[in-house]
Parts: C-alpha cells; structure tokens; sequence
C-alpha cells in the first residue's frame, strides 16, 4: 500500500515542484513570453481560447480512436491468418513492414493526392491506422505462435480442430502479447493522427496540429503549450485505459501483470 500510495504521491508532486520553478524561473530571468511563456499565462489560454482547443482535442481525439479500432481489429485478423497459414505470412509480412519503415511524412502526400484535398479527414485517419497497425500485428502474430507446445499436443490428442484451438488455446495465450501491443498502438494512433495532421497542412483538418501551427504563425506561444499539454493529457489517459483493461483481462491468469 505504501508503495502504491508513493508511485502516485511522487509523480505529483514532482510535477506541481517543476511547474512551480518554471513559474518562478520565467519571471525571475525575465524570459520573453514568446519565447517560454509562464505556466500561468498558459492556464489562462484556456478561459480566452479553451473552447476552440477542446473542439480541436475532440477532433484529434475522435481520428485517433479510430484509427486505434481499426489498428486493432486488422492487425489482429492478420495475425490470425498469419499464425494459420505460413504461405499467407510469407506473402503478406514484408508488405507488413514495409507499411511500417516507410516514414508518415514521406507517403502523406500520396495520400493526399489520392483521397483528394477535400477528405483531409480520410488522409488523417489513414496516416494515424498505418502508425499502429504494425505494433498490433507484430505483438498478436508473436503471441500466437507462442502457444506452449504440450498444450498444443494435448488438443491434437482430443482431436481439437483448428477453430477449438484458436479459440481455446491461442487466443487466451496470446492475451498478454496482444495487449502489450494494443497499449504501444494507442501512443501511436495519437502520435500518427497529430502527425498526418502536420503533414496534411489543412485547415479542414481543425485538429490539435492545426492549431498549434496555426498558434506559432501568430507566435502565440502560450496557445501552443495549452494545445501540447491537452495532447499529453490525452496521451497519458488513453494508456492508463489501456492499462486498466490489461490489468483487468490478466490479473487472474497471469501473476506478473498483478502489480502492474
């Protein structure tokens, strides 16, 4: 109890003592404000500018999440073809991590081109599902084939089909390989969709990315910390959800994810 108490306790406090030395730093060594605003004046973006911040949050918000359904649902329906037939792997998996070498940036203004100007949504939400789709492959894919060889002998021996050991006994054995990776894809559908926000330089994107350039052509530098700390917030929620439900699918089967 106590170590939990301070895993909590610690975090805060040291983050309310570096807000407080920023404050006093900025003030004492007279650092212009367009060029580290206070941690006061960033506060106070929000009663004059929080309205158009949080409908931006929402927008990013809403691309990464489904950029993170659909990272999930297809890299995990092509790891189950990948872990039942190793023809399909060896055709599709260096298409896999071609996807994933290939730098957002480099291919966004293909993407452009081919959805058009006017879906600038689309090009997000495609940029955003390519930056987490591997990651849930590669961990679902890796945890299939993980599957304990006695186990595996001990269905062929009852006569299991493929379906009765896919559902009974890869599955729940590649829980804890699939949720590691869903929980790094939920970083990066955020990372990939501010990202493809950046590289699509639109304003019919209205997301967080548009403001914080949209912030910095005006040099109203303490809209663009007020933009970034709503990005890191939704960062950090979306992986302790995550982690919850890790904890929650696992803390029965598994004894290492019990203090996680």
């Amino acid at each position: 109890m106590l170590m939990r108490g301070l895993r909590i306790i610690l975090p805060i406090a040291l983050f309310l003592g570096l807000i407080r030395f920023w404050e006093w730093s900025v003030v004492y060594l007279e650092i212009p404000p367009f060029i580290l605003p206070p941690p006061s004046a960033i506060l106070a973006v929000f009663a004059t500018d929080g309205a158009s911040l949080l409908g931006s949050a929402w927008t990013t918000l809403g691309t990464t999440l489904a950029a993170f359904t659909l990272a999930t649902v297809s890299g995990t329906a092509l790891a189950a073809l990948f872990a039942s037939s190793r023809i399909a792997e060896a055709a599709l998996s260096p298409y896999a991590v071609i996807l994933q070498v290939t730098p957002i940036i480099a291919i966004a203004p293909l993407i452009i081109v081919w959805v058009g100007l006017d879906n600038a949504w689309l090009t997000v939400l495609i940029l955003a599902w390519i930056a987490a789709f591997f990651p849930v492959l590669a961990s679902a894919t890796a945890g299939l084939k993980a599957v304990d060889p006695n186990l595996r002998d001990l269905f062929r021996l009852y006569r299991a089909d493929f379906r009765q050991t896919f559902i009974r006994l890869m599955v729940p054995s590649s829980l804890p390989y699939l949720l590691a990776g869903i929980k790094t894809a939920g970083g990066l559908a955020l990372v990939g969709a501010v990202v493809a926000e950046f590289a699509a330089a639109s304003g019919n994107t209205d997301g967080l990315a548009w403001r914080i350039l949209e912030a910095g052509n005006r040099l109203q530098i303490a809209k663009m910390f007020a933009a970034l700390l709503l990005l890191a917030l939704m960062g950090v929620v979306l992986y302790a959800i995550l982690s919850f439900v890790e904890w929650l699918l696992l803390h029965r089967w598994h004894g290492d994810r019990r203090h996680a």
